[in-house]
C-alpha cells in the first residue's frame, strides 16, 4: 500500500512540474510569435536528462523513476488516442468538395511523394547506424519516409485561424492538402507498425485488413449510428452526462481495436473523429470539454514524455552530426520545396507558394506521435529519435517567421477580399489583386469561424 502511495505522490509531483514547465515555455513561444505547441516541445526537451538531468541528475532521477515514466506513458498514450480524436473531429467538412479536394490533392501528393522518396533514400544510407534491431531496411526507410512526410494538421490550420485565412483560397487549399497528407503518412505508418508488430505475412495481412475494415465500418455503420448521437446533442444545444460517455466510449473502444489488431490506439482515435458528423455545436461540446482538458494535461505529459526519451548528448558524436544535417535538408527540402512548386504550377504567385511550403512544413506534434510509434515498437533507436525531435522542433518554428516573411498583411487583405468575391470554388486560383482594387474585410464586417 505504501509504494502504492509513494508512486501516486510521484506522479502528482512530476505533473505539477510538468504543467509549470510547459505552460512557461508555451507563453514565451507565444511571445516570440511562435506557436504555443513549440514551446510545449522545447519544454519536454528541458525535462529531459540533456538539460534538467545535466544539471540536476539526481533530482531529475528521483522526479522521474522507471514507474512514473511507465504512468506518464499511459497518460500520453490516452491524451494522444483523444487528441487525435479531436483532429479529426476538427477537419472542416465544408472544403471537402470535388474541386477543392482535386486541387489540394496534386499539393498534398507532392507533399508526400518528394519526402517519403527522399526520406526513404536517406533511410538506405542510414539504417546500418541508426534502424532499430531487428528492423528491415526497407521498413526502416519507409518509416522515415513516412515521418519525414507528415505534416502538422493542428498547426497549420491554428496559424490559419489566427491569420484569419481559413476560409481563404490559400487556407483551405492547404488545409485539405495537410489533410490527405496526414491520412496517406498514417497509413504508412500503420504499414510499418503492423510489419514490425505482426513478425510474418501472415500477421502484417490481417492487421492491414482488420484496419481496413475498422475504417469502412466506421464511415458506413459507423457513421449512422454517430448520427442519432449527433441529433441528439443539436436538439439538446448541449452534451448530456450520457452523451459525453458515450463519446468517450467510442473513442476508447476504437483505440483499443486498432492496438489490438497491432496498428497504435492513435488510428483508432483519428478515424472515429474523421467518421464523426459534421456538426457545429457537437465541435463547440467537444472544444469545451474535452480539448481543454487533452490540451492543458494530457499532451503535455507526451511532450515531457518525448523529451524523457531525447539525448542530445549523444549528438555530441561527431559522426552523427552529418546525418542530422541531412535530415535537416532532407526535411526542410522535401516539404517546404516540393509543395511550393506545385502550388506555383497551379498558377498562383511565388508569395503564395512559398506561403504554403512553409505551413506544410510545419511537423509539430505529428512527427512526435510518429517516432513515439516507432521508438516503442523498436523500429528506430534512442539516436534517431533525439535527431528526428530536433527536426521536428526546427521545422514547426520555422513555419510561422517564413509565412509572414512570404505572405505580409497587405496579402493577407488581398486574399480576403478575393475570399468575399467568390465563394465558388475555395482552392481556385487567382491572380494576387492589387491593393487600390481590393477591399480589405475587418472583424465587425465578417467573422471567421472559430
Amino acid at each position: 500500500m505504501d509504494s502504492r502511495i509513494d508512486l501516486a505522490i510521484g506522479v502528482l509531483a512530476a505533473l505539477a512540474i510538468i504543467l509549470v514547465a510547459t505552460g512557461v515555455c508555451g507563453r514565451l513561444a507565444q511571445a516570440v510569435g511562435q506557436p504555443r505547441v513549440v514551446g510545449e516541445m522545447v519544454a519536454g526537451v528541458v525535462l529531459g536528462p540533456s538539460i534538467f538531468g545535466a544539471v540536476l541528475p539526481s533530482v531529475q532521477q528521483d522526479l522521474f523513476t522507471p514507474d512514473i515514466k511507465n504512468v506518464l506513458y499511459v497518460l500520453s498514450t490516452i491524451g494522444l488516442t483523444f487528441y487525435m480524436f479531436l483532429v479529426g473531429a476538427g477537419i472542416d467538412h465544408q472544403f471537402l468538395n470535388r474541386r477543392s479536394i482535386r486541387r489540394a490533392a496534386t499539393v498534398a501528393s507532392s507533399g508526400i511523394v518528394v519526402p517519403l522518396v527522399l526520406g526513404a533514400g536517406t533511410g538506405l544510407l542510414l539504417a546500418d547506424r541508426l534502424a532499430g534491431q531487428g528492423t528491415s531496411t526497407a521498413g526502416f526507410a519507409l518509416f522515415l519516409g513516412a515521418a519525414l512526410a507528415v505534416t502538422a494538421f493542428p498547426v497549420l490550420a491554428r496559424i490559419l485561424q489566427e491569420r484569419r485565412m481559413t476560409s481563404t483560397p490559400l487556407g483551405s487549399m492547404t488545409l485539405v492538402a495537410a489533410a490527405i497528407d496526414d491520412a496517406a503518412a498514417w497509413a504508412l505508418l500503420a504499414v510499418v507498425v503492423a510489419l514490425g508488430a505482426a513478425g510474418s505475412t501472415s500477421g502484417v495481412l490481417i492487421a492491414i485488413l482488420g484496419a481496413a475494415l475498422f475504417a469502412v465500418g466506421m464511415f458506413t455503420l459507423g457513421r449512422r449510428l454517430l448520427r442519432l448521437l449527433v441529433r441528439r446533442v443539436e436538439r439538446a444545444g448541449t452534451m448530456t452526462h450520457g452523451s459525453v460517455v458515450v463519446v468517450l466510449l467510442i473513442v476508447v473502444a476504437c483505440g483499443w481495436f486498432t492496438d489490438t489488431i497491432g496498428i497504435h490506439s492513435v488510428f483508432g482515435g483519428f478515424i472515429a473523429g474523421v467518421a464523426l458528423p459534421a456538426s457545429p455545436v457537437l465541435r463547440r461540446e467537444l472544444t469545451t470539454r474535452l480539448a481543454d482538458v487533452n490540451a492543458v494535461l494530457l499532451m503535455p505529459v507526451f511532450f515531457v514524455f518525448s523529451g524523457l526519451n531525447t539525448e542530445l548528448a549523444g549528438l555530441l558524436d561527431i559522426s552523427l552530426l552529418l546525418p542530422l544535417a541531412l535530415l535537416m535538408l532532407v526535411a526542410f527540402v522535401g516539404k517546404y520545396v516540393g509543395c511550393a512548386l506545385v502550388v506555383r504550377l497551379h498558377g498562383f504567385s511565388w508569395r503564395h507558394a512559398s506561403a504554403v511550403g512553409a505551413l506544410m512544413n510545419a511537423r509539430g506534434v505529428m512527427i512526435l506521435i510518429f517516432i513515439n510509434v516507432g521508438l516503442g515498437q523498436g523500429v528506430i533507436g534512442p539516436p534517431l529519435f533525439t535527431m528526428l525531435v530536433l527536426v521536428a522542433v526546427v521545422t514547426t518554428a520555422a513555419a510561422t517567421p517564413i509565412y509572414r516573411a512570404s505572405f505580409p498583411v497587405s496579402l493577407e487583405d488581398a486574399e480576403r477580399g478575393a475570399d468575399d468575391r467568390s465563394s465558388v470554388d475555395a482552392a481556385d486560383p487567382r491572380p494576387i489583386p492589387t491593393a487600390g482594387t481590393v477591399r480589405t474585410t475587418t472583424l465587425t464586417e465578417r467573422k471567421e469561424p472559430a
